[in-house]
C-alpha cells in the first residue's frame, strides 16, 4: 500500500494513423519487463493531436476502448491516456459533441474519464471540441491520482489541492490533501517545452504530491516538433526522471512514506486558501 508502480511511454506517434498507433504502443507495452500497476500513454495517443475530430472520433464503444480494455485485462494493468470522443451528452450546442477524453481503464473494464478542461484555443482546439466541467480524482491502493491533460497545466486553480474534492472515483476523500499524484498526458511542442518542465515542478511544489507528465516525440503532421522530456518529480519538486528527443518506456515506483514525511515536515497544505471552483458542475 506504501507504493505505486508507474510507467510511462515517451513515443513517436503516427499522425492521424490509429492501427499504426495501437500496434506500435501495444508492442511497447508487451515490452515493458518490471511489474508496473499504471502505464501512461500521451495525449491523443491514437492519432496525434488533430483537428479533425468529424474523421477520427470514436465512441466509448469503440475500437480504441476495446484496445485499452483488452490490453489493461491482460497485463493486469491501469491504463491510461487521451483520445478523440465523440458523445452525446447535452451540452446545449447543436451537432455532435467532440471531447479529448482521458481514460482512465481498469483491468476490470470499468473506467473513469476525465475531459480535457483548457482547450488549446491557440491552435484552434476550443473551435473543434468541448470542454470537460469536472475533474476526475481516482484511487489505486490508497493512492489518490489527480488526472489532467496538457493545456490544463498552465492553469494552477484547476490543479490546485481542496477538500474535500471535487470528483472521485472511489468515492473516497476529505482530509488534508485531496490527491497524491498528478498526472498530466501531453503533446507538448519543444518551441514552448521551458513552460513544460517549469511548470510541472511548480504543480509538484506548490500541491506538495508527485507530479509524473508524458509528452511525445517526433514531427506531426502539422511539422510541429516535440522533444518528449517527460518527467517525474518529487514533492519537493526535484526530477526524479526525464527523457529528452527518444523514445523511451520507464517505470518507477513511488513511495507513500517519503510523501508523508516531506507534509509532516513542512505542513505548507493547512496554510493554503480555502476556495472552490464555481463554474464547475457538482
Amino acid at each position: 500500500m506504501s507504493t505505486l508502480t508507474i510507467t510511462t511511454i515517451q513515443a513517436n506517434l503516427h499522425w492521424e494513423d490509429k492501427a499504426a498507433n495501437l500496434q506500435m504502443l501495444e508492442e511497447k507495452i508487451n515490452s515493458i519487463k518490471e511489474k508496473t500497476e499504471i502505464v501512461v500513454l500521451p495525449e491523443m495517443f491514437s492519432t496525434g493531436f488533430s483537428m479533425k475530430p468529424e474523421l477520427l472520433a470514436e465512441t466509448m464503444e469503440g475500437e480504441t476502448l476495446q484496445w485499452m480494455k483488452r490490453i489493461a485485462a491482460e497485463k493486469k494493468i491501469i491504463l491510461t491516456g487521451s483520445l478523440i470522443i465523440a458523445d452525446t451528452v447535452q451540452t446545449g450546442i447543436a451537432g455532435p459533441c467532440y471531447f479529448n477524453r482521458l481514460i482512465w481503464m481498469l483491468p476490470n473494464g470499468q473506467c473513469g474519464i476525465y475531459d480535457k478542461r483548457h482547450l488549446f484555443a491557440y491552435a484552434g482546439e476550443d473551435n473543434h471540441y468541448t470542454a470537460g466541467t469536472k475533474r476526475l480524482i481516482a484511487s489505486v491502493k490508497g493512492w489518490k491520482i489527480n488526472l489532467l491533460v496538457c493545456y490544463d497545466l498552465r492553469f494552477p486553480v484547476w490543479a490546485r489541492q481542496t477538500s474535500p474534492p471535487t470528483s472521485s472515483l472511489s468515492g473516497e476523500g476529505g482530509g488534508e490533501a485531496e490527491y497524491d499524484v498528478l498526472i498530466y498526458v501531453a503533446n507538448w511542442p519543444e518551441r514552448r517545452i521551458h513552460a513544460w518542465k517549469t511548470l510541472l515542478q511548480a504543480r509538484a511544489i506548490e500541491n506538495q504530491c508527485y507530479v509524473v507528465g508524458v509528452n511525445r516525440v517526433g514531427k506531426d503532421g502539422n511539422d510541429i516538433y516535440y522533444s518528449g522530456e517527460s518527467m517525474i518529480i518529487d514533492p519537493l519538486g526535484e526530477v526524479l526522471y526525464t527523457k529528452k528527443d527518444q523514445e523511451e518506456i520507464f517505470t518507477l515506483t513511488l513511495d507513500k512514506t517519503k510523501l508523508q514525511a516531506v507534509r509532516e515536515k513542512l505542513p505548507f497544505l493547512k496554510d493554503a486558501d480555502d476556495f472552490r471552483i464555481l463554474n464547475q458542475e457538482e
